[in-house]
């Protein structure tokens, strides 16, 4: 590990100065800020679950490639239109949302530079088993992650580039290339085995779907309680980070949604698009925080990623939540309606019986 410039924002005469409001075992204080230190439990723990949900992540994304028809996926290739207003949002939207927030908030630059980084991250492999559950376009969903993953290698420099210049030098910065390549096998390889499913067994492959779906779901969320136990000494932190962690996902989805419906995009994309701008990769963000900043401050950068992921987690689930409630009072009114029209032609038809004296015509029987 190396310590870059980022880390020379802390002096020691502010730290003694503040250490009074930390714990007594903590390595690092600033104000209502605390690190403490990490004992080998968690070193153990964090590789044998990081090996477990790797697995997992590559069987849940062989599930969701099983609902990937090649003919449409390559559609979205040719006519990247879809696509293109992703990158907008992935890229245009939320490093720009990130900035804003930085300044707004006024926080530290070693936190704001956090905030950046997550914001230029491409999207997160969630946003996969999220768009399922919200009948999203699981082509395009599939389509933009693969796409914002391979662009966000000439991306992310660019952005960190043009938006850190006030905070720290570009250069401190550790992009690691190495991951970015192994998320992006990690997620074509899977999703090529379930199309090539789809395509020759299609049945087995909607039930490789429906069990892939819900191990997605439960996945999400033990990713989100293992983040809270492996760095629960980051959760004493200043407030300003909570309320950007709050706001930046609600922002994204938000944000992309408007944009995809003033592009012409159907609903189910516009949820799609909706959900690959707000769920980012914040695993990608935890490692780059773990290459570009000292040992001292490591649990204190690994905070805003994992606030990041706990709310994007909680807003997608109102998402779902209220696209369930809507798509079920869609459909109960539907049904009503149906009965309705059958009762009144079911009375129009009685009707003209009477009046024929009980003869009904081949054409309304």
């Amino acid at each position: 590990m190396q310590t870059y410039l980022l880390s020379q924002q802390f002096s020691t005469g502010c730290l003694a100065e503040n250490s009074t409001a930390c714990p007594t075992n903590a390595t690092i204080c600033y104000g209502t800020s605390c690190v403490l230190p990490e004992d080998n439990f968690n070193q153990t723990l964090s590789v044998v679950l990081s090996t477990v949900l790797t697995v997992m992540l590559a069987l849940v994304m062989f599930s969701m490639g099983c609902n990937v028809e090649l003919l449409k996926f390559w559609a979205h290739i040719k006519r990247p239109w879809g696509i293109f207003v992703g990158f907008l949002c992935q890229f245009g939207i939320m490093p720009l949302t990130a900035f804003l927030l930085s300044l707004a908030f006024n926080v530290l630059p070693i936190q704001a530079v956090v905030v950046m980084i997550m914001g230029c991250c491409p999207g997160g492999t969630a946003s996969n088993v999220v768009a399922y559950w919200v009948d999203g376009d699981m082509d395009l969903s599939i389509s933009m992650t693969t796409c914002s993953t391979l662009l966000a290698m000439g991306m992310m420099p660019l952005c960190l580039f043009i938006y850190t210049k006030m905070w720290t030098d570009s250069n401190a910065i550790v992009l690691p290339y190495d991951s970015i390549g192994t998320s992006l096998v990690a997620l074509v390889v899977p999703v090529s085995f379930g199309m090539f499913v789809n395509y020759k067994w299609p049945s087995k492959a909607k039930i490789i779907l429906k069990v892939g779906s819900i191990a997605g779901a439960i996945l999400i969320v033990i990713i989100a309680v293992v983040g809270g136990i492996l760095y629960r000494g980051s959760w004493i932190i200043s407030p300003k980070l909570w309320i950007i962690g709050t706001i930046f996902p609600a922002a994204g989805y938000s944000l992309g949604f408007i944009l995809a419906r003033i592009a012409g995009l159907s609903w189910n994309r516009c949820r799609t698009v909706s959900l690959e701008t707000g769920m980012q990769n914040t695993q990608l963000c935890s490692t780059i925080v773990q290459l570009s900043f000292s040992p001292e401050q490591l649990e204190l950068m690994f905070t805003f990623p994992l606030i990041y992921s706990i709310f994007q987690l909680l807003f997608a689930l109102l998402i779902l939540t209220g696209y369930r409630v809507y798509r079920r009072h869609r459909v109960k009114t539907e049904t009503d309606v149906e009965k309705k029209e059958e009762n009144e032609d079911s009375k129009s038809v009685s009707s003209h019986a009477k009046i024929n004296g009980g003869f009904v015509s081949n054409e309304t029987k």
